[in-house]
């Protein structure tokens, strides 16, 4: 065993993260200039600084990240096994220890780097920095369970190519800006470019005139009416995802996960177009292991659902039955953060054929350690969010009333997480993170989180858990 009498006056080690490799010692230490890789012994491909007293100080790269997972092959991302699964994001670079610690007792496949490229271009994070801080997360907390990499909510096939090269294995393909909005189509105008599809006669074949028996849901059948609506609506949306899945094809022919997403249509999706969408996918050759739809209700950011329960409940029945018929792959609930009323029904109703997607609660719960243990900071962040609420909300489906928020100035600093609590305030904190953390704020609140890391990897660790346990992955204490 290495004696950690050769660091450097000034370093510590993470225990959690000592580990053999051969004849090395490998493990995660923190010195004045941050944490660095510690090598008792050199390994290929990890590069550092060799230190006077023996072993080596290595930067956490993405160079070195890569290196570090072919020695310890638990951290290299990989595909979705059975059962349940579960994405943490990570929106400053800091969480993944805290997400490891909320795992403890759960039976829950976790993705530790996920992000898409609308949250990296606000937070001037870039996919190699969300894998880099993932591998050594969960390098630091000595995790060895397995975990995928999801490259979140792809609107072009260039993204996804890129992710596939820094070794992601989810690949979220988000085709909303190919889906037409046929609700604002005249019934004329519906016809018209039904008429006009060049594989019209193709679909009318297909899916016109047959009973459609779907186990747990009974009959479906398409009038040309409905078949028409589906067509225009979501053609194109299919070629695009049928580019993307057969590009990453030729760069990944080992196999990869796969996911629809069609959760911000203006309209929630029908067992129809669910079925219509991934039936016209297989006959491209495309496997799907999720699908993202757009359920009923409002899937709000950063609070509870807003909608009726029971509605979600046969929605989601209905679309599990199509999934197990046509798959089966699972069903995925973005926006999937503190939606606490849904998560029983998930665990009931969803099989373990679901996959839920958080991000925006992790930034929220590293504001809370900021409100307690710097509180003229969280001021500051407050004042700015509010200050950029008006422009930052306008890709988010919100009803955030501030005249419902208290008054930042009557507030002690004692009272300030109350914000937190209070759901108005919360989507405003929660939609401003980018303006926040690409700030001379945001390097201070990264500052607070890592003088005060075991107080932020805990309260991380207790409210993740609290989804785990609500999903009935994880057991209650």
């Amino acid at each position: 065993m290495v004696s950690w009498d050769e660091l450097p006056e000034g370093f510590r080690v993470y225990g959690r993260s000592v580990r053999e490799v051969g004849e090395a010692t490998l493990a995660l230490v923190r010195g004045p200039e941050g944490k660095m890789l510690f090598l008792s012994h050199a390994l290929p491909g990890l590069v550092g600084e060799e230190l006077p007293g023996g072993g080596y100080l290595c930067p956490l790269s993405f160079e070195n990240a890569r290196a570090l997972a072919e020695h310890v092959s638990e951290l290299r991302p990989r595909r979705l096994p059975e059962g349940p699964s579960f994405g943490f994001g990570d929106r400053i670079g800091l969480a993944t220890p805290g997400h490891v610690r909320s795992l403890s007792g759960a039976d829950v496949f976790p993705i530790l780097a996920q992000q898409s490229v609308r949250e990296n271009s606000r937070t001037g994070r870039s996919f190699e920095e969300v894998l880099t801080s993932a591998i050594f997360g969960a390098f630091e907390e000595g995790y060895t369970g397995g975990f995928g990499a999801d490259a979140d909510h792809l609107k072009s096939v260039e993204d996804a190519l890129a992710a596939a090269e820094l070794g992601y294995t989810f690949f979220t393909c988000d085709p909303s800006d190919h889906v037409v909005a046929i609700e604002r189509l005249s019934e004329e105008e519906v016809g018209r470019r039904f008429v006009d599809l060049p594989h019209r006669e193709d679909l009318e074949r297909e899916y016109l005139g047959k009973n459609i028996q779907i186990k747990g849901l009974g009959r479906l059948r398409f009038s040309e009416r409905e078949l028409a609506a589906a067509a225009i609506k979501y053609s194109r949306a299919i070629e695009f995802a049928a580019e993307m899945y057969h590009a990453l094809r030729e760069v990944l022919p080992g196999g990869f996960d796969f996911e629809l997403s069609v959760d911000e249509a203006i309209t929630p999706t029908t067992p129809l177009e669910h079925f219509f969408v991934v039936s016209e996918l297989a006959r491209r050759d495309v496997e799907l292991a999720s699908l993202a739809p757009r359920f009923g209700g409002a899937m709000e950011k950063a609070v509870d659902y807003r909608g009726s329960v029971e509605v979600f409940r046969r929605d989601l029945r209905a679309h599990v039955a199509i999934a197990k018929m046509l798959g089966p792959y699972r069903i995925s609930l973005h926006s999937g953060s503190d939606k606490f009323s849904l998560y029983p029904v998930l665990a009931r109703e969803g099989e373990g054929m679901w996959h839920v997607k958080t991000a925006g609660t992790s930034y929220l719960v590293a504001l809370e350690v900021v409100a307690r243990h710097a509180p003229n900071l969280f001021r500051e962040i407050a004042e700015l969010s509010l200050a950029r609420f008006a422009e930052d909300r306008a890709t988010y489906h919100l009803s955030t009333d501030l005249s419902r928020i208290p008054e930042l100035a009557r507030l002690s600093d004692e009272e300030l997480p109350k914000l937190l609590a209070q759901e108005d305030s919360r989507q405003v904190l929660h939609v401003a993170f980018g303006s926040v953390l690409k700030s001379l704020l945001g390097e201070e609140l990264r500052r607070v989180l890592v003088e005060h890391e075991e107080a932020h990897y805990e309260a991380l660790a207790q409210h993740l858990g609290r989804h785990l346990v609500a999903l009935g992955v994880k057991d209650d204490g």
